[in-house]
């Protein structure tokens, strides 16, 4: 779904924070990756990729994919300090794949949307171990509906495969049948993370649009064909209007999911902004205390079991799996706006507009 993000400010009430790195780059930033040990990608308009491998202290311009100047990058996976996928979400043939595997000295286009009415939202790859049926390597593809249906495609990595199959080399369209929209429908393409990939079992998105926020889950995944209809559950936050619903989900583990969002065009309101699921995603019940504006982005640090939530007009934190949201404010030592101006998280790292880039402080968050 198009989206053009307002920016705004509000004083917030608690410690915490960001600290402003270097990108040397003004594109808006939607897409990050952070895999550890100082290796991370991102990636925003003017086919504007960059890469870490020191931990944020320098940030890499990559070179930029072919016949991609004008491409909006929304998405990256990144698999090793070498190699990620980057996507591009637009109608038709601006929605792309491209993939580097020489730490983005080169690329190569691995698809193009052919549907002149197609448009790519978010794209994410199975990197954790969830258990049953997991197998690293699974990646999806979420575009906007398409003849009342979403349009899904997956790709699998089987090493032992004739010939192998590598990350993202490979993609099948899933039958449409299996995921229905409603009218006015859609995915948001705000920050790559309206999209959860739980292994070859399991995935699930976020929607939003005139006809309400829902989670959508899909069956059993077999041979790359789904072997039954998406489960879809109605999810309470922000809804009736074109820009409002879920934008951003985070799992802890299979059970516990937090959902962000709200209306995009309304980023001050803190009316249904997150929701949260202890069933993995059966049941949805609103934030108690809600984040105190539209987010765009959700992720959890295990390091201090906080949830944290970022979006134009600043950050919230959560340690009570998603029930209540305490905002946060910057301390003495940041910027005064570190809070604020951010559309996409991928800890310790959160990105946003004119190449902003911040970097969580080990101590953070502490309420």
């Amino acid at each position: 779904m198009r989206l053009t993000l307002i920016l705004l400010t509000l004083t917030t009430t608690a410690p915490a924070q960001w600290t402003i790195q270097q990108s040397h780059t003004t594109a808006s930033l939607r897409g990050i990756h952070a895999l550890g040990n100082g290796i991370a990608w991102a990636s925003g308009t003017a086919g504007t990729v960059l890469r870490t491998t020191d931990d944020g202290t320098t940030w890499q311009t990559c070179t930029t994919p072919p016949e991609a100047e004008k491409l909006d990058f929304r998405g990256i996976q990144a698999f090793d300090a070498n190699t990620a996928i980057v996507m591009s979400s637009g109608k038709g043939d601006l929605s792309r794949l491209y993939k580097t595997t020489d730490a983005c000295k080169s690329w190569k286009l691995l698809s193009t949307n052919k549907d002149p009415d197609g448009f790519w939202d978010a794209l994410q790859f199975q990197h954790a171990d969830f258990g049953l049926f997991s197998m690293p390597g699974n990646g999806i593809i979420i575009g906007d509906p398409l003849e009342r249906s979403f349009e899904v495609k997956v790709t699998m990595n089987i090493p032992n495969a004739k010939p192998p199959t590598t990350e993202g080399e490979a993609w099948f369209i899933y039958d449409p049948k299996c995921f229905p929209a409603q009218n006015d429908e859609a995915v948001f393409a705000a920050s790559n993370s309206s999209l959860i990939v739980f292994g070859q079992s399991r995935f699930m998105f976020g929607t939003g649009g005139k006809s309400g926020a829902r989670i959508i889950s899909s069956g059993l995944l077999v041979g790359g064909v789904s072997s039954d209809i998406a489960t879809a559950v109605t999810v309470p936050m922000a809804h009736g209007t074109d820009s409002a619903g879920v934008f951003s989900l985070f799992a802890m583990n299979r059970q516990n999911i937090v959902a962000v969002g709200g209306d995009y065009q309304k980023p001050n309101d803190p009316t249904g902004t997150a929701a949260f699921t202890k069933d993995g995603g059966k049941t949805w019940t609103a934030a108690a205390t809600p984040p105190h504006g539209y987010r765009s982005a959700v992720a959890y640090s295990p390091t201090t079991k906080t949830w944290i939530t970022v979006g134009p007009n600043g950050t919230d934190i959560s340690t009570d799996d998603g029930k209540n949201w305490q905002p946060l404010k910057p301390s003495p030592s940041d910027q005064p706006d570190a809070d604020q101006n951010w559309n996409a998280l991928s800890l310790p790292f959160v990105v946003g507009p004119k190449g902003r880039i911040g970097k969580l402080n080990p101590t953070t968050p502490k309420p």
